[in-house]
């Protein structure tokens, strides 16, 4: 088993400035690969570019390692951060299961890799600041002045009035499942759920793109920013740019700060209207559907039930509905307190999968999508985020998601069935998730490339 590693000794240099920085699409197109970004509705924008280290892991310890990989890099350090959100944090993520990252399109990517970027832009409320760190015995502290120095001043003569370049468009497009493959495995799956072998199991499609032109990364990531201001959006380049795993998340799967954990549960879905009386009434429906209402307290009661044993005290919200550009999701935030330290890793692995990604009972259900799922999911509805070293972080779920070359794409998303599950209306909702990242593909904005009339929704 691969050993979780660190490319650089623990010893971490930090030093950051204040900026007046170009674009985000500017500033991206001018760092170097391997380039990470991740924001959140709560977090600053970071674009990170290059390694001061990497920490990788594979295997059933994979969350273990990272954990502690991590603590030995944050062990001592000379750290001038400037501002709280410009401090040192790795970024990366987690395969879905162990072993999920051997076939195509995951050969690059290790089942757990985060990164220190060596160069860091944040955008925070209070400001853009650029970082830069060095890690290892031979980081040093004037090397990292001196480095600032040099990138701000290149950074500073970036042009960010630069044209927005189209979207590629799709030249054609394949699935991994067939429609008739499709049916078999929900009727399958509904059978063992009435049998009461199962509860509720997510089943996922695959859809690989032929891009027409040459994959706009920098551009896609600020039409997603400006569509999904809302969401958590990560990019990570795990080989010098040549792939690129990629999303906006509705789904946050953990937030830690101190003893504070905030997580939510998000299952049941519809789509928008087209009129605010329209989508009133598909909002409302939502919230009246069994089904859904049934799919949706399924999550929530398990999460609170993963949270209980760090727990001091669990507080549920209300069932709402959450809306985005192209859906509608029941969504419960949930808080708790916790009895004692904990690090965020400990609760990302009691966490994942939700049964939004995976099932119930959980090993019944891991293995049903193992014996389904004719592809990798690799890091797809898996948890990505970042950790800082105090052992806090923020973790999303990888839904809404694809994997990136320079002209292809493998586009993926999953639906959640239970006893009463139609496949017809769950292919259709299969589509629906696609539409986040087909939209920033297809050129301009027609018909679905899936070429299925209007879907219905439902969780991921």
């Amino acid at each position: 088993m691969e050993r979780a590693r660190s490319t650089s000794a623990p010893a971490l240099v930090s030093r950051t400035v204040e900026f007046d920085a170009p674009s985000l699409a500017a500033a991206f197109d001018a760092l170097s690969a391997p380039r990470t970004t991740w924001s959140a509705p709560d977090d600053a924008l970071v674009l990170g570019s290059g390694a001061a280290a990497t920490l990788a892991a594979s295997g059933p310890e994979r969350f273990a390692e990272i954990r502690s990989a991590a603590a030995d890099l944050f062990d001592s350090g000379d750290v001038h951060a400037g501002t709280e959100a410009a401090r040192p944090r790795v970024f990366g993520g987690f395969a879905f299961h162990e072993g999920a990252c051997d076939g195509d399109p995951w050969g690059p990517f290790p089942e757990a890799r985060f990164v220190l970027p060596r160069v860091q832009l944040t955008f925070a409320d209070n400001g853009t600041w650029l970082t830069v760190n060095a890690a290892g015995p031979d980081a040093a502290v004037g090397a990292v002045e001196d480095r600032l120095a040099a990138e701000t001043e290149r950074l500073a003569a970036v042009d960010g009035n630069g044209s927005e370049p189209p979207r590629p468009g799709i030249a054609e497009s394949r699935r991994t499942t067939s429609r008739a493959a499709w049916r078999e495995s929900v009727e399958a799956a509904v059978d063992r759920i009435r049998g009461g072998d199962l509860q509720k199991v997510v089943l996922a499609q695959a859809l690989e793109a032929d891009l027409a032109a040459e994959f706009p990364r920098a551009a896609t990531l600020d039409r997603l920013a400006g569509k999904y201001p809302d969401c958590h959006r990560y990019y990570f380049e795990p080989d010098g740019g040549g792939s690129a795993f990629f999303g906006a998340t509705p789904e946050r799967l953990v937030s830690l700060r101190g003893r504070t954990v905030e997580t939510d549960a998000l299952a049941g879905t519809t789509g928008r209207g087209e009129t605010p009386a329209e989508d009133e009434w598909l909002a409302q429906e939502l919230l009246d559907d069994a089904k859904n209402v049934h799919e949706h307290e399924l999550v929530a009661d398990t999460v609170r039930e993963q949270l209980e044993p760090f727990a001091a005290s669990i507080a549920a919200g209300e069932r709402r509905v959450r809306r985005l550009a192209t859906v509608q999701h029941l969504h419960t935030p949930i808080t708790a307190e916790l009895s004692d330290d904990r690090h965020v890793l400990e609760l990302v692995e009691a966490l994942h999968p939700t049964p939004a990604v995976g099932g119930l009972p959980p090993d019944r259900a891991l293995q049903t999508i193992h014996e389904t799922e004719p592809f990798d999911r690799g890091w797809y509805a898996a948890p990505v985020g970042w950790i800082d070293a105090a052992g806090n972080g923020a973790f999303a779920v990888a839904i809404r998601s694809a994997v990136a070359t320079p002209r292809r794409a493998t586009l993926f998303a999953g639906v959640g069935l239970v006893a009463d599950s139609d496949p017809d209306r769950e292919w259709d909702e299969i589509q629906l998730k696609y539409r986040p990242i087909l939209d920033e593909l297809e050129a301009g904005n027609g018909a679905s490339a899936t070429g299925d009339g209007p879907p219905g929704a439902a969780d991921d």
